[in-house]
C-alpha cells in the first residue's frame, strides 16, 4: 500500500507541475491577447476563451499520458499498452466504467488518478473563470466598441 501511495503522490506531483507550467503559459497568452485593442470584442473574448480551454485540454491529455505510462511501468493492469491510455482516461475523468480493473497489488492507483484528475479539472475551471473575468474587465476598461456587460 505504501508503494502505491508513493507512486500516486509522485505522479500527482509531476502532473501538478505540468498543470502549473501550462497555467502560467495560458495566463501569459491570455494576458497578451487580452490587452490588445479590438473592434470585435465578442469575437475577441471567444478567441481568448477557446485558446485558453484548448491549452488546458492539451495539458489534461498530457497528464493522462503520464498516468498511462506509470500504469505501464508498474504493470498496474494486464491489458495491451493501447488499453492503458483508455484505462488512465477512465480513471482520471472519474468515469469509472469498470471494464478494466487494476491488478490486486495496484488497486489504489485508480482512486489516486481520479483524485488528481478532479483537482486538476477544478484548477482548470478556476483558470478559465479568471481569464474570462480579466478579459471582460479589460474590454470594459478600454470601452471596446459594441461591448456591454449585458
Amino acid at each position: 500500500m505504501l508503494l502505491q501511495l508513493t507512486v500516486g503522490a509522485l505522479v500527482s506531483a509531476i502532473n501538478i507541475g505540468i498543470h502549473a507550467l501550462v497555467t502560467v503559459v495560458a495566463v501569459a497568452i491570455a494576458r497578451r491577447a487580452g490587452i490588445r485593442e479590438t473592434v470585435r470584442p465578442r469575437l475577441h473574448l471567444m478567441g481568448v476563451m477557446v485558446a485558453t480551454a484548448a491549452v488546458l485540454e492539451l495539458a489534461h491529455g498530457l497528464e493522462v499520458l503520464v498516468w498511462a505510462l506509470t500504469y505501464d511501468f508498474v504493470r498496474a493492469a494486464t491489458v495491451p499498452d493501447s488499453e492503458l491510455l483508455y484505462f488512465a482516461f477512465v480513471n482520471y475523468t472519474t468515469l469509472g466504467y469498470g471494464d478494466i480493473t487494476p491488478q490486486q497489488a495496484w488497486r489504489l492507483i485508480g482512486p489516486l488518478t481520479a483524485m488528481n484528475g478532479v483537482l486538476l479539472f477544478g484548477w482548470s475551471a478556476a483558470v478559465l473563470f479568471e481569464v474570462l473575468r480579466k478579459t471582460l474587465d479589460h474590454l470594459a476598461d478600454i470601452k471596446a466598441p459594441g461591448f456591454t456587460w449585458s
